[in-house]
C-alpha cells in the first residue's frame, strides 16, 4: 500500500520510473493561445489542418479543430464554410481580446465600483498616466 502511494506521488512530481512517467499534459489555455497566435501570423483565414500544420506541435487535427470549435462558442474567433468544413479568423486583435478579459473579469464581481477603485490604486505610475490621458481624451 505504502508503495503504491509513494508512485502515485512520485508520478504526479514527474518522478519515479520512466516506466511510471506520464506525459504532462498542457493546459488547455495554452493550447488556445498557441492556435490564437497561429491564426494572428496567417492573417488570412485558416482550416484546422492548416492550423495544425502551423503549430508544428504533433496536436491531432481533431484536437485543433475541438479548440478552434470552443474558441467559437466562446466569441474569440470567427468562421466561415470552406468546403465541408470552416475556415478561422480572430474576432479581434491581441488587445482587444485582453480587454474582452478584463471585461469578463470585472462582470464577475457585483461592486464593480470597489474592484475598479482597487484596480486603479494597484496601478503604477505609467499606467496611472496612460489611463488619465485616455480618459482626458474620452478614451480615444
Amino acid at each position: 500500500m505504502a508503495s503504491t502511494v509513494l508512485r502515485t506521488a512520485l508520478r504526479r512530481r514527474g518522478e519515479g520510473p520512466p516506466h511510471d512517467r506520464r506525459p504532462r499534459r498542457t493546459p488547455a489555455g495554452e493550447l488556445e493561445a498557441s492556435v490564437l497566435a497561429a491564426l494572428w501570423a496567417a492573417g488570412a483565414p485558416q482550416t484546422p489542418g492548416q492550423v495544425q500544420l502551423s503549430l508544428g506541435t504533433g496536436l491531432a487535427r481533431t484536437t485543433v479543430t475541438t479548440l478552434l470549435t470552443r474558441l467559437h462558442d466562446k466569441g474569440v474567433v470567427d468562421r466561415r464554410r470552406q468546403g465541408r468544413g470552416y475556415a478561422y479568423f480572430p474576432g479581434q486583435d491581441a488587445h482587444g481580446l485582453t480587454a474582452r478579459r478584463m471585461h469578463g473579469e470585472l462582470d464577475r464581481d457585483s461592486d464593480r465600483e470597489t474592484v475598479l477603485a482597487r484596480f486603479i490604486a494597484q496601478l503604477g505610475p505609467d499606467d496611472e498616466h496612460i489611463l488619465r490621458a485616455l480618459l482626458a481624451s474620452d478614451g480615444r
